[in-house]
């Protein structure tokens, strides 16, 4: 079965033409072309992938990827900005985007990102194949179906956050640089994103997971260096 994909796009070209080479992939493509319609549709399909503009009539971008997350839409999102302004980027990963690409963008570069986004929200992994679950404390990660707990509460990460904490809890104690975390992040090079980034997910992960994120008991961080793991 192919993933389906929605893009939510004012400008009629720019949605045909990441439709179309999409479709040429093998996907299931829907396109939306305001803010009000891209959301409804990827609430009630609940698409794969959403391909999101910032600059919509009606409701804007960030508005619908605020949305979204509120209703524990947990589904990657791609952002897509009109110039490379840095206070887009931070305001959409905030938001719980996984990922941005800069207008105007090559196809072959917006494929690219998307094939890695759905690698790492749905295709297998080296190291859950024989369904490896790590814990810590009251803490658990199942890699196999990708789903975060502790105690009895569930916990909704997004892709990128859950990546981030798999890399760390594997290796306890192991310091990752910002940049190395940017590199495993790529996932072949599909990434495009600061340093700067690393710290935003790893801001939104310790709400989640920590008790008190000011003081974390499993995400540390290494002044001067990067983030480690709790050791047990």
């Amino acid at each position: 079965m192919s993933a389906t994909i929605l893009i939510v796009e004012d400008e009629y070209a720019v949605a045909r033409g990441i439709q179309y080479a999409l479709q040429q992939e093998g996907y299931d493509v829907g396109v939306a072309r305001s803010g009000e319609e891209g959301l409804e549709i990827a609430t009630r399909e609940a698409p794969d992938l959403v391909v999101l503009d910032v600059r919509l009539p009606g409701i804007d971008g960030f508005e619908v990827l605020r949305r979204i997350r509120a209703a524990s839409g947990k589904m990657p999102i791609l952002v897509l900005t009109a110039r490379d302004d840095e206070v887009d980027k931070v305001i959409g990963l905030e938001l719980g985007a996984d990922d941005y690409l800069t207008k105007p963008f090559s196809l072959r570069e917006l494929l690219s990102r998307i094939k890695a986004l759905l690698r790492r929200s749905y295709g297998d992994l080296s190291d859950a194949a024989g369904g490896r679950v790590l814990r810590h404390r009251d803490l658990v990660i199942d890699l196999e179906r990708r789903r975060v707990q502790r105690g009895d509460r569930r916990i909704s990460l997004t892709p990128t956050e859950f990546e981030i904490l798999r890399h760390l809890a594997s290796r306890p104690g192991r310091v990752y640089t910002r940049s190395e975390l940017l590199e495993l992040l790529r996932d072949y090079e599909a990434l495009d994103q600061d340093e700067k980034t690393i710290n935003v997910h790893v801001s939104h992960l310790r709400e989640k997971i920590e008790d008190d994120p000011a003081t974390p008991a499993f995400v540390l961080t290494v002044r001067g260096v990067g983030y480690a793991f709790a050791e047990r």
